[in-house]
């Protein structure tokens, strides 16, 4: 038995910033409510014809794997999570693949929308501990600005959102004291219905019946929150899947060196923070400049992180996440 290490690290978003003032030139909004609601400012949107989910997933790809020292050679497979892929299918996985110009390595795709980073990991980590692989390249990217209802009608949920990736390369650690000591995964069906996309989709509407009803009033293929009911799951999730990993490890809060929750609203990051007692340097938060990058949130807030030495060597590092689906997980880290 192994455990896995995060030997390198990455992340990548668009150079296009659009700002909270941007968005109420087509929106009715402004910079004082999106503020008060999400803590965003603003985000990074892709410029159509320069970036996808794949071409982000590769840039971001390429920084992890040069700070890893691994060659692209020793990759042995993919997990790549999103839930914005270039095509319906086949999924990113594959496309990185061929860019990234590595062996015919396996290439598997998470849809597990914002936990999509925290289920990849575990999977990658579990490949790695099982002695099966020794080092796997696990992306989490997203472009969300090309599907979101850029009018008054959306701005509930269009304001969230921001595109990115972020990658990290999982490699073997043979000291069991380091590394990746567990991952915590949940999910609670029932309410799967409250964060979605309904369309298009096999089990209901899909492109032929949207564009037979060419009706423009349709919102089935724009996202749908019941933000308040999120909110509430989300911060009792937290915490409870948070608290999982502490105690399957025999650590107290005041083990915790660095949190990195999913980045779904400042004011649910705040509340956990609170909650646990946690400092301002425990905990990072990076919606402010990115919005909600769903998969891509936690490996770049992550990266950014380290890149700024918030997190050292023999740190206890705790990732933790909550969305659609309703899924939910953490992983915790001994760097």
């Amino acid at each position: 038995m192994y455990h896995s290490k995060i030997a390198g690290l990455g992340f990548y978003v668009p150079s296009n910033s659009v700002t909270n003032d941007d968005l109420a030139k087509i929106i009715d909004t402004n910079d004082e409510w999106i503020q008060e609601r999400t803590g965003i400012q603003e985000r990074r949107h892709i410029i159509r014809g320069e970036d996808t989910t794949t071409t982000m997933g590769v840039k971001a790809a390429e920084i992890a794997i040069e700070r890893s020292g691994v060659a692209k050679s020793a990759i042995d497979f993919i997990v790549f999570a999103t839930l914005s892929p270039d095509y319906y299918f086949p999924g990113p996985g594959v496309l990185v693949q061929r860019d990234l110009g590595l062996r015919t390595v396996g290439a598997l795709d998470v849809r597990n929308q914002c936990s999509g980073f925290i289920y990849a990991l575990s999977v990658a980590d579990q490949y790695i501990k099982t002695g099966m692989y020794k080092n796997v390249l696990v992306i989490g990217s997203e472009v969300q600005s090309t599907g979101l209802d850029m009018t008054t009608r959306g701005r509930g949920v269009s304001v969230i959102f921001g595109d990115g990736a972020g990658a990290v390369v999982l490699s073997r650690e043979e000291d069991l004291t380091k590394g990746i000591l567990s991952t915590h995964l949940h999910s609670e069906g029932q309410h799967a219905a409250e964060l979605i996309v309904k369309a298009p989709g096999m089990g209901g509407r899909w492109v032929t019946d949207i564009l037979a009803d060419n009706d423009p009033d349709d919102e089935s293929y724009f996202p749908y929150m019941n933000g308040q009911f999120v909110f509430k799951n989300a911060v009792v999730r937290f915490s409870e899947v948070i608290n999982e990993a502490l105690q399957t490890n025999n650590l107290q809060v005041s083990d915790i060196d660095m949190l990195i929750p999913h980045q779904a609203n400042l004011r649910i990051s705040q509340f956990i923070q609170k909650k646990f007692g946690l400092t301002d340097d425990q905990v990072y938060n990076n919606i402010q400049k990115y919005g909600n990058t769903t998969a891509a949130s936690i490996p770049i807030a992550l990266t950014e992180a380290w890149e700024q030495g918030k997190i050292k060597s023999g740190d206890t590092v705790i990732l933790a996440a909550f969305g659609s689906g309703f899924t939910w997980g953490s992983a915790i880290i001994k760097w």
